[in-house]
C-alpha cells in the first residue's frame, strides 16, 4: 500500500437526481477508494474518500465532471490526515 491520501470534498451544482451517488461510488470502487458518498439539505454532494495519491487524484478529477447529466460548479475540497477505517466505499443517507 502506498502514500495515502484522505480528502472531505462538497460538490455543488447540479449534482442530485443524475445518479452522482451511484456513479462516484462505481468510479470509487474502480479505483480501489474507500469511503462513502450522500446528498446534502441544500442540493450538494458530499463525500469523505481516502486511497493512494494516483487513484485519488483521478477520483478527484471525476468529481470535477460527474456522471453524464451532472453539471458540477464547484468541489470544495479539504485534506484531512490520512487516518481512516473505511472498509468499502458506500452511499451513505
Amino acid at each position: 500500500m502506498g502514500r495515502q491520501k484522505h480528502v472531505h470534498m462538497i460538490i455543488t451544482g447540479r449534482v442530485q437526481g443524475v445518479w452522482f451517488r451511484a456513479s462516484t461510488k462505481d468510479v470509487a470502487d474502480r479505483l480501489g477508494i474507500k469511503g462513502w458518498v450522500r446528498n446534502l439539505p441544500d442540493g450538494a454532494v458530499e463525500v469523505d474518500a481516502i486511497g493512494d495519491v494516483k487513484s485519488m487524484e483521478q477520483f478527484i478529477e471525476w468529481c470535477y465532471q460527474g456522471p453524464p447529466g451532472a453539471h458540477v460548479v464547484n468541489v470544495e475540497i479539504k485534506e484531512l490526515e490520512p487516518v481512516a477505517d473505511f472498509d468499502s466505499f458506500k452511499i451513505v443517507r
